[in-house]
């Protein structure tokens, strides 16, 4: 089975790489002379999609205009949190309500993508399916990280997710999540934390790790040393 629908979280206000996010949202930041965007919607089409959804807040104009005028040969649909940012979950749920499918594999731009991750990804969507899954996210230990402050999210224990005094594991940004996993909520402000804390709770939440190296714009000072490598 393949996934055919992608979603990418570009609503948040950057605040990490303020002052450049007052006027750029983040998503439209460049390195190597593509935005970061850019690479996150490169990475989904490589990978297999039929369809992107984006979602906006913050300067949402300017990535309205940008979607517009690249042409990107995909079908892309830009997704308006509304009146207040609705946060990852929120935000993720509020895409979720346009499509009719059931899984979806979704993107934080914040992480550098590039082709290596490919293979990876597609051997997490195989596990997903061939499992059953209703979730699964992209890990990362965080020695293989470019920006040696970041500190782990999770412990990996044969797939399964934990949270102990290791948490060698960092979160890459990348997940395959299923609808059934938003029946009891609304759309309103939440973090998708949530749904993964009631996972972890039951044990349930799912891992895959990546063996590549971890480029993140955790804040201002990462984002400079990016651009100068």
């Amino acid at each position: 089975m393949k996934i055919k629908t992608a979603l990418i979280l570009c609503a948040g206000l950057g605040k990490r790489l303020s002052p450049l996010t007052l006027t750029t949202p983040k998503p439209l930041l460049i390195i190597d002379n593509k935005t970061i965007l850019e690479r996150c919607i490169n990475l989904a089409i490589r990978f297999g999609v039929k369809k992107i959804f984006i979602n906006t807040f913050h300067l949402k104009d300017q990535i309205f205009e940008y979607i517009k005028n690249k042409k990107f040969l995909i079908d892309i649909q830009i997704i308006d949190d509304g009146e207040e940012i609705l946060d990852t979950g929120g935000g993720i749920f509020n895409m979720i309500k346009n499509s009719q499918d059931n899984d979806f594999i979704i993107f934080n731009p914040d992480t550098l993508w590039h082709e290596t991750y490919i293979n990876e990804i597609n051997k997490m969507q195989d596990f997903y399916f061939t499992n059953k899954l209703n979730n699964i996210l992209l890990l990362v230990n965080k020695e293989l990280s470019f920006d040696k402050n970041l500190k782990g999210d999770f412990s990996l224990i044969d797939n399964l997710l934990k949270k102990n005094d290791t948490n060698d594991f960092i979160y890459t940004g990348c997940q395959i999540l299923n609808r059934s996993l938003f029946e009891k909520y609304k759309v309103h402000k939440f973090s998708i934390s949530e749904i993964w804390n009631e996972l972890l709770k039951k044990d349930a939440l799912n891992g895959f790790e990546s063996s590549s190296k971890f480029y993140h714009l955790t804040n201002l000072e990462t984002f400079k040393k990016l651009k100068d490598l």
